[in-house]
């Protein structure tokens, strides 16, 4: 095959903007470094139980717009259940269980009414959360944190209580940056507040999966890839080639090896993650130098993701907040595996005191935070833990980091896709669509 287009990188940007190409009647050919698909959000089989697990537990919020697009686009919208508006289930750190619900009204109405008859907070911190309406205005109308100002900074200037902060707005914040908010910038934060809130009632509503990851996007976009007259292939190490001054080294079009074998193509995606991207490009062309440059100095956040097994059901509810703890979202598979499992996943974000631990002190760990949360936890036996660490799982949004590029390049043909290109959001499955869709339109502008 001759493919109009290869895209390097099978991940959520990669494939959503590979799949956009196809629909606009390009062939594409799909390569990826990793033996499976789906990048830094995928799945494998556990050898005891026999499972697909999650390398990190996901969630879609309504507002991912480009994400449903993508999905409606591969038919694999109802691999994901949505609320048709926001509730969520917390049990604070005294066991205390509360629900926050927003009711069917126009934005911000249904946030401000959901928040202020929520039980779990005092009328202090009800009205404190009120001040928040002049911070979220919706895109391109909010006044802008100062560049170098925290989360936390952001929020206390906004007169936000220690109570509203901790079951609210951190475990939102630090879900949405995976970063703490003593270090996250405000304004990426604020980019997310401002999708989730600032539309209709359905915008801040989860979407939580029913598959596991790879089964719930990746290989039904490589079914639909194929379909379309293109390719994917795994195991694929690939690097693309350019004279040192950004050309195409005297071809007609740009060039993408794989060990020994050379192929062609009219446009390149690089869907590769940050942290990778000096690999895909080893001859480190002057045109992309900068690029390269602001990606090897960008720090990285780790996810910690711990799975346990208990030999009966201990939850009813399939997610539920932990504030104020270290694991600060549980999950609960039977959606995914059927009304008997037992499988719960536990979510620490911004993971960097803990990433370090053994996996015998992390499960441990898990195992406490359960019980003292979950009282049906505290009888059940353990019958397997399993951690999966991702130490860079997204791109930090810290003040100071270096600039996030554009989707265009200094070379032509070549565009860039991935979470940490500057789409406006943080290290989001949105933004890495956004990015996606954004290459695809670049590559083949004269589609439909």
């Amino acid at each position: 095959m001759n493919p109009d287009a290869i895209v390097v990188g099978a991940g959520f940007a990669g494939l959503s903007a590979a799949t956009a190409l196809a629909e606009r009647g390009a062939r594409v050919l799909v390569l990826e470094a990793r033996p499976t698909l789906g990048g830094r959000a995928t799945a494998f089989t556990d050898p005891s139980t026999g499972e697909r697990v999650d390398n990190g537990q996901h969630v879609l919020f309504g507002c991912y717009d480009e994400t449903f697009r993508f999905l409606r686009r591969i038919g694999a919208e109802s691999n994901v259940r949505l609320q048709s508006r926001l509730a969520v289930d917390i049990i604070d750190r005294e066991g205390h269980w509360s629900r926050l619900a927003c009711p069917a009204l126009p934005s911000p109405f249904h946030l401000l009414v959901g928040i202020l008859s929520w039980k779990a907070l005092g009328w202090r911190d009800r009205m404190a959360a009120l001040g928040m309406r002049g911070a979220i205005r919706g895109p391109g109308r909010s006044p802008s944190p100062g560049d170098a100002e925290t989360v936390r900074q952001w929020l206390l200037r906004y007169g936000q209580t220690p109570r509203l902060i901790e079951v609210l707005w951190e475990p939102l914040a630090v879900a949405a940056l995976n970063q703490s908010i003593d270090s996250a910038a405000a304004a990426s934060f604020l980019s997310v507040l401002e999708r989730m809130f600032s539309g209709g009632p359905r915008a801040a509503a989860l979407a939580l999966p029913l598959k596991p990851l790879d089964e719930l996007y990746a290989l039904p976009a490589r079914d639909y890839i194929e379909r379309h007259g293109g390719s994917v292939r795994t195991g694929a190490v690939a690097s693309i080639e350019c004279a040192a001054d950004g050309s195409t080294a005297g071809h007609p079009a740009l060039q993408v090896a794989v060990r020994a074998e050379r192929m062609t193509a009219r446009s390149v995606i690089c869907a590769a993650p940050w942290h990778a991207l000096s690999d895909v490009f080893p001859g480190r062309p002057v045109a992309l130098q900068p690029i390269l440059e602001a990606a090897a100095n960008t720090a990285a956040s780790p996810i910690v993701t711990v799975n346990l097994w208990f030999d009966r059901v201990v939850t009813e509810r399939t997610l539920v907040g932990l504030p104020g703890r270290t694991l600060q979202w549980v999950f609960d598979k039977r959606a995914v595996f059927g009304e008997q499992a037992s499988h719960l996943s536990l979510v620490s974000s911004g993971a960097e005191e803990v990433v370090s631990r053994s996996n015998e002190a992390l499960v441990a760990l898990a195992v406490k935070e359960v019980g003292d949360a979950l009282p049906l936890a505290r009888s059940a036996s353990l019958v397997r833990g399993v951690v999966v660490r991702e130490k860079r799982a997204s791109f930090s949004v810290a003040p100071g980091q270096p600039p996030r590029p554009a989707a265009t390049t200094g070379v032509p043909g070549l565009f860039l896709a991935g979470d940490w290109i500057d789409t406006g959001l943080p290290a989001t499955i949105e933004g890495a669509v956004v990015s996606g869709h954004m290459a695809a339109s670049l590559a083949a502008p004269e589609g439909p």
